[in-house]
């Protein structure tokens, strides 16, 4: 499938190199603002096929189109994109609330096309393989999922700056960034929570910097923590009444330990994974999207709306609050 792209940063750059990988996808343009920027990445990739206009990229040859944008302008691009009748792969968070969400469901549905929210940690071998022995640990009753890595735009931002992933105006902070990564692990594996409540540490211009997430199930908790601001070194864990599961980390699972808690024996099931990990997203979108197999888009869309739901809640609850809102 030939595809376009719509975002310069390092992500697009990450997506790229996986959907080479894949053998499945080809780039065909890239879109950005300025044409000297479109010219400069289209170079960068080997490809001639450049735009700053985003009307004439999306007036091309491409199958679907990645969006890679800042959060806030998410939504407007994907509408852009159905538009045309273009199958959408946009990386997280694809909206901020649900009456985007719903919106987009509509028109895609209107122009028979897929849209779809790149979780890249959901589609890994190792997580298959969590899943798969999520029943090992019996009745579970807690977890700890964490995300929390210091980024590389924070020094920027306390010299005086405020780049998009710590502004408001573009949809950021600790929660829709990297809180999305655990939140959206703890939704596929356990189903949507009975109630959620967000503790955010908030910076100098109300922005979550970090904070920390808690889910409640009918017999167990999720405790999630989540931080741009901050290192950690711990891992993650699920707790059952036979055992427990160890992640080295959430994305991508790299590491992945059963303990045992009768035989107090703890065996490693993780196997050796792509390091462009984001191979395995692309893989299962494009046969999606090839097989036309709507039960897979359902539930995949099912999954976007929870998360929806559920960071719309917290946000509104802390009062962090982003544009039309």
């Amino acid at each position: 499938m030939k595809y376009a792209t719509i975002g310069t940063s390092w992500i697009t750059d990450a997506f790229i190199e996986a959907a080479d990988q894949s053998k499945s996808a080809q780039l065909a343009s890239v879109y950005s603002r300025t044409a000297s920027a479109a010219k400069a990445f289209a170079h960068k990739h080997g490809i001639e096929c450049s735009y700053s206009s985003m009307e004439e990229m999306l007036n091309s040859d491409a199958d679907f189109v990645y969006v890679a944008s800042p959060n806030r302008m998410h939504p407007e691009h994907i509408k852009l994109c159905i538009k045309k009748r273009k199958h959408v792969f946009c990386e997280k968070p694809m909206v901020y609330t649900v009456k985007q969400l719903e919106e987009l469901q509509r028109l895609a549905k209107e122009h028979d096309v897929f849209i779809f929210e790149g979780f890249r940690h959901l589609f890994s071998p190792n997580y298959d393989i969590l899943k798969n022995k999520l029943s090992h640990v019996g009745k579970i009753r807690s977890a700890m999922l964490q995300y929390v890595k210091y980024s590389s735009r924070y020094d920027v931002f306390k010299e005086g700056t405020i780049p998009n992933v710590f502004a408001k105006e573009f949809a950021g902070g600790a929660l829709m960034d990297l809180g999305v990564y655990p939140l959206s692990m703890a939704v596929d594996l356990f189903g949507q929570p009975n109630d959620a409540a967000y503790f955010p540490v908030l910076l100098a211009n109300g922005i979550d910097g970090s904070g920390t997430i808690v889910l409640t199930y009918e017999d167990f908790n999720v405790t999630i923590l989540c931080s741009k601001i901050a290192d950690a070194t711990i891992p993650s864990e699920i707790h059952g009444e036979e055992g427990t599961l160890t992640m080295n980390q959430i994305a991508p699972i790299e590491k992945l330990q059963f303990y045992n808690r009768t035989n107090s024996e703890t065996n490693e099931l993780a196997v050796e994974q792509m390091t462009a990990d984001m191979i395995y997203e692309i893989q299962a979108f494009i046969k999606m999207v090839s097989d036309n197999n709507t039960a897979l888009y359902e539930k995949c869309l099912e999954r976007s709306r929870y998360i929806a739901e559920i960071t719309e809640k917290l946000r509104r609850d802390s009062g962090i609050h982003f544009p039309d809102e």
